[in-house]
């Protein structure tokens, strides 16, 4: 069997670009999907599954490191694409992180994305271990200056760290 890693990765990277363009076309305020999901959570294979009925329509992919939840990947069926599945799974996901008391680290661009649009998850994210996917790099939106944080997060220093749209992570302002 031959494993093809650039094609892998362009497919990631296309399912990435297609939920992030869905984010955009979204009412921000809105994180329930037209649907009415079952969010489950299915450890032994570290991912939570959104479902509809008894169809997984899109999955948030995790592992446990050191004490936190690093989030990993999100796919959603593209059939089900532009629907909110993708925010309402994420949404869920990060209100139960939240309920057991963990922090977590950012791989996947979409949740980054969806944090940077949803500031009220922002503390969730560890302070020491951001993760790649953590601090969104894209242009200003319209009226918005280059030099104005878009997210920040309270260290337990005390410190605030701050991430610009241009930024390759986090500032200490």
């Amino acid at each position: 069997m031959t494993f093809n890693f650039g094609a892998e990765a362009s497919a990631r990277e296309e399912n990435n670009a297609a939920l992030i363009a869905a984010l955009d076309e979204e009412n921000l305020s809105e994180t329930e999907s037209i649907w009415v999901l079952d969010v489950v959570h299915d450890a032994e294979h570290g991912r939570w599954i959104a479902a509809l009925g008894d169809v997984g329509i899109a999955e948030l992919s995790y592992r446990f490191v050191g004490g936190r939840v690093v989030l990993l990947t999100t796919w959603v069926d593209p059939a089900y694409r532009k629907n909110r599945v993708a925010t309402e799974l994420i949404s869920r996901v990060l209100d139960e992180i939240r309920e057991i008391g963990k922090k977590i680290t950012i791989i996947c661009p979409v949740v980054g994305e969806f944090i940077d649009r949803n500031p009220k998850y922002a503390d969730l994210i560890d302070t020491v271990h951001p993760g790649a996917g953590a601090f969104p790099k894209r242009e200003p939106a319209e009226g918005r200056h280059e030099d104005e944080p878009r997210t920040s997060v309270r260290k337990r220093d005390g410190d605030v760290v701050t991430s610009t749209p241009r930024s390759n992570g986090p500032e200490r302002p």
